[in-house]
């Protein structure tokens, strides 16, 4: 009886040691990437950036793994149930966490239970931009056409619940404008729709449009940004035009799965805010593409997290919004 309880006492003592010493010999093989998107957008170019640059400091291969469906539902569920061993990790938008799970009726995955916040990884500002024959130049202007001719301004968004419609939605509540959302499968198509007069209006990440308003081809209204952006200052903030407190755009982040040692999730987090403050890499990377870091320790990026999933959940029940 002695030697069993012995024997339980040292197979007790071994698993506890065991999660310490797989943390300090992390990691010993190559890391996986899940990016629940298809390969060439932002999420999947800013982890591709992150992921080179951070094997680089593990002294390890990471390898980014496009899982694109169900509006990201189906990479992200993959994450969640995969061991919490570090070598499997999620890089996300914030419609995973903050937005997806007051959407959709029933999730494969829990947002607030299934994950750790590893680290903020960037925010992209959207531009609330017009084709040339709307009437409407500014912001101002814009609204009171909203009030004046509900409904009669289309925009695009990249899909129902995306931030490109939300975003829309916000304006909405706050102002009394109304417009008429137009649904497409993704960005590209409804920017070619807004560049020949089909829809009249969306907000989408800068990046996407700067070249068509800088050529004319779009009027830009202003930027959903919290500052002024540096590489055009003569442009206004929504906040600054009317809207306060008003931001748009959308942010993106590392984490694991639930379970995984904070030894791990701690050195992971310090080396991305690393490469993230590396002003090499913000200028090769990040600044061209209208991306702006918001690296930071896990439990700052859980607060966020936590702020923006109020903020999106009165949002979406206060439209009645779902999506099936």
């Amino acid at each position: 009886m002695t030697i069993g309880r012995f024997s339980w006492a040292l197979i007790g003592l071994i698993a506890a040691l065991a999660g310490p010493a797989r943390a300090q010999s992390y990691p010993d093989k190559p890391i996986r990437i899940v990016v629940p998107f298809a390969a060439g957008g932002i999420t999947d170019i800013l982890a591709r950036a992150v992921g080179q640059r951070l094997g680089d400091a593990l002294g390890q291969q990471v390898v980014i793994d496009n899982k694109p469906g169900a509006g990201g539902n189906s990479g992200t569920d993959l994450v969640a149930k995969s061991a919490p061993d570090g070598y499997t990790l999620l890089v996300t938008a914030d419609a995973s966490f903050v937005m997806n799970p007051h959407l959709y009726a029933k999730l494969p995955y829990d947002a607030a239970n299934d994950f750790v916040p590893i680290t903020g990884l960037g925010i992209s500002p959207q531009a609330l931009v017009v084709n040339p024959q709307v009437p409407a130049k500014t912001l101002k202007e814009l609204i009171e056409f909203g009030k004046a001719k509900p409904n009669t301004l289309n925009y695009g968004t990249f899909g129902p619940g995306t931030s490109g419609h939300l975003n829309i939605i916000v304006m909405e509540q706050t102002t009394g404008a109304k417009f008429t959302p137009v649904h497409y499968r993704g960005a590209a198509p409804a920017i070619n729709d807004l560049l020949g007069g089909h829809i009249q209006m969306m907000i989408v990440s800068i990046g996407l449009v700067a070249q068509h308003w800088q050529a004319g081809k779009l009027n830009v209204v202003g930027f959903g940004s919290t500052a002024r952006v540096p590489q055009y200052p003569d442009v206004p903030t929504l906040a600054e035009a009317g809207l306060p407190g008003y931001e748009a755009g959308s942010w993106y982040g590392l984490a694991a799965p639930k379970g995984t040692p904070q030894e791990i999730i701690d050195r992971i987090s310090a080396e991305t805010q690393k490469i993230l403050a590396d002003p090499e890499f913000r200028e090769k990377f990040l600044t061209p593409n209208f991306i702006y870091s918001i690296g930071s320790p896990p439990a700052e990026f859980a607060a966020r997290i936590s702020r923006d999933n109020a903020k999106w959940s009165k949002v979406i029940k206060d439209a009645g919004i779902k999506v099936e």
